[in-house]
């Protein structure tokens, strides 16, 4: 998948997006009949959905990991499941990190596999099944959300402050994967993301539904390894300058950026370019954790290079209010246990 235009997330009309409007209508009206639909399955474990309305990047994995500590704190064992984008693996498969690549189960997989047990599944009634027989109390969906096929207890819905639903469109004429009215009814808190005043509309309609919102910020991860060093940034992800644009807001000096689509599976051109560039220019390559899970397990002497001479910017979501988060997720644990 591409990264996402740069028009999606400008307010207003632009010609590009009046033009796709007809085709985004469609999608819209769709996928927004589709998320109504009653779930086909129920998995005999509690199931959390953290998800967006968007497409793009607003933390739902770093807000899932951070989610794995606090139901442990809990005396509960988590566990993963998602659909593995930008893996070849239909599913439903366990995910081992030392024989999966991301070619085969995706970086978000790899990521989350650190931190439990974690199944991958284009088919998620199926994926449930099989989490159903591993060491796991309370199943995390990483996404999800729009897709109506398991049964949901709780579906936390993520917003980025700083971009909101974009320009209000739904796919290909904007970043919405279905229209935000219909989404809503599916939500059962929603969580802001950062700073900015982009997520007015979603609080609107959160608040108009009496819905819980809880507030959320990404945290990047002090490096030492960035201090005083020229920077060659790349990224593959949803919103690459949102990477970029961390890097400096931080304080490091980034002298060259590239952006690849989102899900990128390097290439030895790729990696070559990237390495060559870095070296003669005297930069120090820096990119995410995301991408660094592919470069790690791709095979070739040029991936092992990269992998060991890149920096990664970790990040981790702060959740301002984990307390009331637990509150909530105890109470839909409780109204499960006793079948209401």
């Amino acid at each position: 998948m591409k990264s996402a235009p740069d028009f999606w997330w400008k307010p207003g009309q632009t010609l590009a997006s009046w033009l796709l409007s007809p085709a985004g209508w469609i999608y819209g009206l769709v996928s927004g009949r589709r998320m109504l639909k009653k779930p086909k399955a129920k998995s005999r474990l509690p199931v959390i959905c953290v998800g967006n309305f968007v497409v793009g990047g607003t933390g739902k994995t770093p807000f899932a990991i951070e989610l794995s500590y606090r139901l442990q704190e809990e005396g509960l064992r988590p566990g993963f499941l998602l659909r593995g984008y930008g893996g070849k693996a239909k599913g439903p498969l366990l995910v081992d990190a030392s024989m999966h690549d991301a070619d085969v189960v995706g970086d978000e997989a790899l990521l989350l596999a650190r931190y439990g047990p974690t199944v991958i599944a284009a088919d998620r009634p199926s994926g449930a099944r099989l989490a159903e027989q591993q060491p796991i109390d309370v199943l995390l969906m990483d996404d999800g959300f729009q897709n109506p096929a398991l049964a949901k207890d709780l579906s936390l819905v993520l917003v980025d402050c700083s971009v909101g639903f974009g320009n209000g469109k739904c796919l290909p004429a904007g970043p919405l994967r279905a229209p935000a009215a219909k989404q809503i009814v599916k939500a059962d808190c929603l969580v802001l993301v950062g700073e900015g005043d982009a997520a007015e509309e979603a609080v609107h309609l959160a608040g108009r539904k009496g819905l819980p919102i809880l507030h959320a910020h990404v945290r990047p991860q002090p490096n030492d390894e960035l201090a005083g060093s020229r920077l060659f940034a790349f990224a593959g992800i949803g919103r690459p300058q949102k990477f970029f644009d961390t890097l400096k807001s931080l304080g490091y000096d980034v002298r060259k950026t590239r952006e690849f689509p989102d899900h990128h599976q390097y290439t030895q051109a790729d990696v070559r370019a990237l390495l060559t560039e870095a070296e003669e220019a005297g930069f120090k390559l820096v990119t995410t954790s995301k991408d660094m899970a592919r470069l790690e397990t791709s095979t070739g002497e040029l991936f092992h290079w990269i992998a060991s001479s890149a920096a990664v910017l970790e990040v981790r979501m702060e959740i301002d209010d984990e307390d009331r988060l637990a509150s909530l997720i105890k109470e839909r644990l409780r109204r499960r246990q006793f079948g209401k």
